[in-house]
């Protein structure tokens, strides 16, 4: 993929018309090419959960063969549905453009509405996991309190016997201070208006690619209320070559509602974040997000499930934050010759969502550039946990076995330090292999600005 070049929305062309998944989703139109699925089995061999879970027919059944199950013989959504991973590795991988993530997302949706109890365990369980934006702010308002308790072995404990949770897993810490908290007590835009001229004003003529000198960052639920140095280290950044920052109001980007079938949920987010989002367009500002599952949603999703003013500029105009400065600027040329504090050594995994984006290679190939970094690919595995996938206990084991690859890569590396855009990918890292886990951002920051991260970055 070339410097200029972009993700589409798969090749299809003006000569096809769209066409609807299930009859009863009148609203959700599939993208151009849905019939053209010759059943030759290349997503099934690409699904990390069809190659560990005997019991899982794949996505080409969970997608086109299903669809054809329901306009045929009004058939029920198969209950498999909800073992999709929502990795959408499929997607990429079928030589035919068939939209097989859209119609998982619209079947979850179906099954979800119509067959799943709103009183069920599993349900409470779905919604709380996909929403957890809504809980976020309250864990945030006393994040001592909370880390203390969310790390007792009872109450993890009763997360498995009550909800279904997994006790195999830590909950992620809460930072004492949310990344919105410090914008605000930063200055907001005010002062990164002020940090980015003057960083403009220091690089004088400085060739540029880019005439845009404002980003709307879409900062996501996770760098929010989690790991805040992640967007911190953006802002930083950015600030460097000349960018003002704004941060608009956003809900969470919808990714676990999608991956739970919550799509009304999903909806109610992508109704604010696009508001918010296209009215930042309108101010000249381009999109950047620091979560590879959020550019996707923003960029894929979103246009594929839902019918929203400005949708479309929305999708058109949100970048990965690393992809927009590697287009953008001259990025490997700034980070040629840099150096950080000391030698770093990193076992990078490139999260299913960025290579969906066709964003995989980037990263190794500018962390090159930097004097005293290595890092390493760990291979193209997919990490195993798929958001709130491997959260729930029923698929704790399915997860840990597709992960296993990449632990076993991890370990091999010989690194100090794990890497990765993804924050749920981070998680299983961390919990398979014991890494202390990064961003790529954070190194960025720490080459560039000269910024240590909160003991992040050893």
């Amino acid at each position: 993929m070339s410097d200029a070049e972009r993700p589409t929305d798969g090749g299809a062309t003006d000569e096809f018309e769209p066409i609807q998944v299930f009859s009863e989703a009148e609203e959700m139109d599939l993208r151009p090419g849905a019939d053209n699925c010759y059943k030759c089995s290349t997503c099934d061999t690409n699904c990390p959960v069809a190659e560990v879970d005997d019991e899982f027919p794949g996505p080409k059944f969970q997608g086109p063969e299903q669809w054809r199950l329901k306009r045929k013989d009004d058939h029920d959504v198969d209950d498999s549905v909800m073992k999709c991973s929502n990795c959408m590795r499929c997607d990429s991988a079928c030589p035919s453009d068939v939209p097989l993530s859209q119609m998982h997302n619209t079947a979850r949706g179906e099954y979800v509405d119509e067959q799943m109890d709103t009183f069920s365990r599993e349900y409470v369980r779905n919604r709380i996991l996909a929403n957890y934006r809504r809980l976020a702010p309250l864990g945030s308002m006393f994040p001592r309190t909370t880390n203390f308790v969310m790390s007792l072995s009872a109450t993890q404990w009763l997360g498995e016997k009550l909800l279904g949770i997994t006790s195999e897993r830590e909950f992620p810490s809460f930072a004492t201070e949310t990344f919105r908290e410090w914008w605000e007590k930063r200055g907001g835009t005010a002062t990164s208006r002020k940090r980015a001229r003057e960083a403009r004003e220091k690089r004088g003529g400085a060739q540029r690619r880019n005439d845009t000198t404002r980003i709307a960052y879409f900062h996501g639920c996770y760098s929010n209320y989690n790991t805040p140095e992640v967007a911190k280290s953006l802002v930083r950044v950015y600030e460097y070559f000349g960018y003002e920052v704004v941060v608009p109001d956003q809900h969470c980007s919808g990714t676990p509602m999608f991956a739970n079938g919550m799509l009304d949920d999903a909806r109610r987010s992508a109704e604010t974040n696009v508001r918010e989002l296209a009215a930042a367009i309108e101010e000249g500002a381009d999109i950047v997000a620091s979560c590879s599952s959020c550019s996707m949603s923003l960029r894929q999703e979103y246009p594929e499930l839902f019918d929203l003013a400005g949708i479309d500029d929305v999708a058109a105009n949100t970048w990965d934050a690393v992809e927009y400065l590697r287009v953008h600027e001259d990025l490997e040329a700034e980070l040629e010759g840099t150096t950080v504090e000391e030698d770093l050594s990193f076992a990078y995994h490139a999260p299913c969502h960025a290579r969906n984006q066709g964003l995989d290679g980037q990263t190794i190939e500018l962390l090159s550039r930097i004097d005293g970094v290595e890092a390493h690919d760990v291979g193209d595995s997919c990490s195993g946990i798929s958001g709130t996938y491997g959260w729930k206990a029923e698929n704790y084991d399915t997860s840990m076995k597709i992960g296993a690859e990449m632990f076993e890569h991890m370990a091999d590396a010989n690194a100090d330090t794990g890497l990765t855009e993804c924050p749920t990918c981070s998680m299983q890292m961390e919990h398979g292999t014991g890494y202390e886990i990064t961003h790529t951002l954070e190194v960025f920051d720490a080459a560039l600005v000269g910024t240590k991260t909160e003991g992040r970055i050893q």
